[in-house]
C-alpha cells in the first residue's frame, strides 16, 4: 500500500491489536466505517436511530451497553465535526469484564488510504479486517535488468526485491572466421539477440500486466547500448512500455544487477521508504566519517543519548520487538526526534544490524559516560 511508512504501520498494527484484544459478553461492541467525502451528521443522524432500535434489545445489560456505547460514539463524532479525508473507522463499546460493571470506551482514526465503504456493525468483537487489508503492501515495481547474454526480471515490494525469472540468450560466440561466414555469423548473433530480447519483453508482459494497477512503475537496468536497443525498437508492447518509469546504466546483470538498479533508481523512488531508509543510514555513515563524536550506535549509549535530548536522527531495525520501537517512538515523540524503523532486507539493514541494530546521528556530543 501507498501512503503509509514503517512508524505508522507499527503504530496501527498495535492500534489494531489492541482493539483485537477486547472481547464482549453479548453482541454489544459498536464499530463504524465512514467513507472518504461521506457527511459526518449522516453518521451521527444514523446512529442515533440505532439508539432507537436498541431498545428492543431484551436484555437489558446488553441494551444498556450498546445505547452507551452509541452515544459515546455521537459525542465523540460531535467534537471531529468534519470526515477526514480518508474516512473515519471509529469503534466504542463497553470494557467491563463483569456483568452489570461499565468501561466504556471509545476509539476513531483516519485510515491510511480512503475507505470506499459504509459499515454499521454491532457485535461481539470489534470489525478490524479492513484496516488489517491496508496494512498488507499490495503496491510494487517492476525491475528488469539485462544485458545481451542474460536478464533478470523481479519486483520491488515495500523494500524486498523479489526475484521471478532469469533467461539466457543463445546468442553464439563470435567466430574468427572472415569472409561469408563472418557474416552468416553475425546475421545469427544479431538474430538472436532479437530473440533474446522479445523473450524478456514476452516475461514482462506475463510478469507485469496482470499486476493491474497495484504496479506503480517498472525500471530496466543494463548496459546503456543495449537498453537503448532494447527500449527503441518494437519489442515492448506499448501497455508495458507507458509503464517505464526509467532506465539506468549498469555495469551488472542477475542479483548483483538488481542490487545496482535499486541503488541507482533512488531519485525515481524518492518518494518510497526504501530510498528514504537508503539516505537515512547513509547520513549516519558519512556523519561517522565527517564527526564520530556526533553519532552512536548500540542500545545503551543510543538510550542515553536519547534521554540527553541529543538525538536529531534515531535509526532502529525491524529486528527489535514491536513494544520497544513504539517506546522508543514515545521518546522520539517527546523530544522532537526523527524516527527511521530500518528494514533487515537492505544491504543498509544489515550495516544497521552489524552496529547492533540501533543507532543515531546527534544534534551534539554527549562524549562518553
Amino acid at each position: 500500500m501507498s501512503g503509509i511508512n514503517s512508524r505508522d504501520r507499527l503504530k496501527l498494527k498495535k492500534f489494531v491489536k489492541d482493539l483485537k484484544s477486547h472481547k464482549a459478553l453479548h453482541t454489544e461492541f459498536v464499530t463504524v466505517y465512514v467513507p472518504a467525502g461521506y457527511d459526518i451528521t449522516k453518521i451521527i443522524n444514523h446512529l442515533a436511530e440505532e439508539q432507537g432500535t436498541a431498545s428492543n434489545i431484551k436484555s437489558s445489560a446488553t441494551r444498556k451497553n450498546v445505547q452507551v456505547a452509541l452515544e459515546k460514539m455521537i459525542q465523540h463524532l460531535r467534537t471531529i465535526g468534519k470526515t477526514p479525508e480518508n474516512g473515519l473507522a471509529i469503534f466504542s463499546g463497553n470494557l467491563a469484564a463483569a456483568e452489570g460493571k461499565q468501561d466504556v470506551r471509545v476509539w476513531s482514526m483516519e485510515p491510511p488510504a480512503p475507505l470506499n465503504i459504509r459499515i454499521y456493525r454491532c457485535d461481539k468483537t470489534f470489525m478490524t479486517d479492513i484496516i488489517e487489508e491496508m496494512l498488507i503492501e499490495h503496491m510494487v515495481y517492476g525491475l528488469v535488468v539485462l544485458d545481451r547474454r542474460d536478464a533478470t526480471v523481479a519486483l520491488l515490494k515495500g523494500k524486498t526485491i523479489i526475484p521471478l525469472l532469469k533467461t539466457h540468450s543463445e546468442v553464439p560466440g563470435k567466430t574468427k572466421a572472415g569472409g561469408q561466414s563472418a557474416q552468416r555469423y553475425a546475421r545469427i548473433r544479431e538474430g538472436a539477440y532479437k530473440d533474446h530480447f522479445k523473450k524478456i519483453a514476452d516475461c514482462m508482459k506475463e510478469q507485469f500486466l496482470p499486476l493491474g494497477n497495484n504496479l506503480k512503475g517498472i525500471i530496466i537496468g543494463g548496459p546503456g547500448i543495449t537498453v537503448h536497443d532494447f527500449m527503441n525498437k518494437d519489442y515492448l508492447t506499448g501497455d508495458v512500455k507507458k509503464k517505464v518509469i526509467g532506465t539506468k546504466d549498469l555495469s551488472y546483470t542477475g542479483d548483483f544487477g538488481l542490487q545496482e538498479l535499486l541503488d541507482r533508481s533512488a531519485d525515481l523512488l524518492a518518494e518510497e521508504e526504501v530510498a528514504q531508509e537508503k539516505a537515512a543510514v547513509q547520513k549516519l555513515l558519512k556523519q561517522m566519517l565527517d564527526d564520530p563524536s556526533k553519532i552512536t550506535y548500540g542500545e545503551k549509549e543510543t538510550l542515553r543519548a536519547l534521554e540527553m535530548n541529543a538525538v536529531d536522527l534515531l535509526l532502529i531495525s525491524e529486528d527489535f520487538s514491536e513494544d520497544r520501537i513504539l517506546e522508543l517512538d514515545e521518546l522520539c515523540e517527546q523530544g522532537g526526534t526523527e524516527m527511521k524503523i530500518i528494514s533487515t532486507e537492505t544491504r543498509e539493514g544489515v550495516q544497521l544490524k552489524n552496529l547492533g541494530g540501533i543507532a543515531a546521528v546527534l544534534r551534539f556530543p554527549i562524549g562518553p559516560v
